[in-house]
């Protein structure tokens, strides 16, 4: 949810982008005519004029077409509701808690499975059935926010691939700077959860996340992604490389804070790059000295980064205008650059990644995109979380503040005890539920 409440900073970073990045269609296609209305939630860019800078270039390549934007603030919640009638625009981004098999009944075939798969990124992400009903507007990744100046002054010359690695330069960072190493925002609770993301990461396994993690009695074993995640979390607080009290971090502030070198690095998603360059600019100083860089760990030999789709671009399947429609989404995720300026992943699989994402390409970072569960396993890592009471998966950041915790000796717990107790009572909770090995 945070990815898009961007400060106003942002509309600069976008304002000063826009012109550059937009690449408009020289020659024109076939000739349609008509009026198109668009749903967003991206009211942000709505106010600065960047929605209709894109219209006016859709425009360029279509004279005979209007495209208006329609923003609304509570675009998960109204949308759904919505659906209810034909009124929902001619093309709207698909609410995050519509069930797949409803696509059909809402939006437009847009394409099989196979066919668009060797166009797009994360096509599984919005199909049923082997039809694709949407395809996302960009893409995230999962790794780590840093400040370059940071590292440079620290004399960290090149990006951590090990967590060996990784703890030298915090150590680095501490020593030769002023600024925390690590922050781990662990007053917000969420942001906790990010090294979840080391899943893929530490896996390299696309069908780990949704197909064998739910059917391991010990996720929690010092051989398993979580427990390495976590354990890279563990020690760098141990080793006194994060703030003082992370019960007085700020999740606000911390922006400002690593766009003027008070902070080395975060784990958060790929979504926040564009929050913390819109504050670096603010700051006075070059979005580029804000960097985004993979978990400090290797596969054999191959580093890996998990990532996924953001919202998915959709056609009204009661719409009249379908061919407009689909032409817009089209020159949308394609032409239209949004992905790039939004620091995300684009979606076309041919595109490049913006250069926040340079130590990404630097390193050969392969994308994972977590394979869906199997039919009649959807949610059941969820399922048996909750069973648990283990919480790991929950978003509440609570089981990961242990994690700190136990680090910095708030609890007497050792980081193997609070390992064992989530894979015994992961394993209970798998029992009780029937879930097999």
């Amino acid at each position: 949810m945070y990815r898009n409440k961007l400060s106003v900073l942002l509309a600069v970073v976008l304002a000063l982008s826009f012109a550059l990045s937009v690449r408009v269609p020289t020659a024109t296609a076939q000739d349609l005519s008509g009026t198109i209305t668009v749903l967003s939630h991206r009211t942000d860019l709505d106010k600065d004029g960047t929605l209709a800078k894109y219209s006016e270039a859709f425009k360029k390549l279509h004279p005979n077409v209007t495209v208006n934007w329609e923003t609304i603030t509570d675009y998960a919640g109204e949308v759904a509701t919505r659906l209810n009638t034909t009124d929902y625009g001619d093309v709207l981004n698909i609410p995050p808690s519509l069930s797949a098999d409803k696509y059909p009944n809402f939006f437009s075939a847009l394409g099989t499975v196979d066919e668009l798969g060797k166009k797009y990124q994360f096509i599984t992400e919005a199909a049923y059935e082997g039809n694709v009903y949407g395809i996302a507007t960009t893409g995230n990744a999962n790794g780590m926010i840093y400040n370059k100046e940071v590292f440079k002054a620290a004399g960290v010359t090149d990006v951590p691939k090990t967590p060996e690695e990784f703890l030298a330069a915090l150590k680095a960072i501490k020593e030769n700077t002023q600024a925390i190493p690590l922050y781990t925002n662990y007053h917000a609770g969420w942001a906790l959860t990010s090294w979840n993301t080391g899943l893929q990461a530490f896996s390299g396994d696309a069908d780990y996340a949704n197909v064998k993690l739910p059917h391991l009695d010990a996720p929690f074993a010092s051989d398993q992604p979580l427990y390495q995640s976590y354990k890279l979390l563990y020690d760098a607080v141990k080793a006194g490389y994060t703030e003082k009290d992370p019960t007085t971090t700020d999740w606000e502030k911390s922006k400002s804070m690593i766009a003027n070198g008070e902070i080395g690095v975060m784990n958060l998603g790929s979504w926040a790059i564009v929050q913390m360059q819109a504050a670096a600019v603010a700051a006075g100083k070059d979005a580029s000295i804000i960097g985004y860089m993979p978990y400090p760990t290797s596969v054999e030999g191959k580093q890996y980064a998990g990532a996924g789709g953001d919202y998915k671009i959709a056609v009204n399947k009661n719409s009249p205008n379908q061919e407009i429609a689909k032409a817009f989404l089209t020159w949308f995720v394609e032409e239209s650059n949004f992905a790039y300026d939004q620091g995300g992943i684009p979606p076309l699989l041919t595109a490049k990644l913006p250069p926040a994402y340079d130590a990404f390409a630097q390193a050969g970072v392969v994308l994972v995109v977590d394979t869906p569960a199997k039919a009649g396993e959807e949610g059941l890592v969820n399922n048996i979380d909750k069973e648990s009471e283990v919480g790991w998966n929950n978003g509440s950041g609570v089981w990961q503040s242990t994690v700190v915790d136990a680090a910095r000796g708030q609890i007497s717990e050792s980081f193997d005890d609070l390992m064992n107790a989530a894979n015994e009572k992961w394993a209970a909770a798998r029992k009780s539920l029937g879930v097999t090995p």
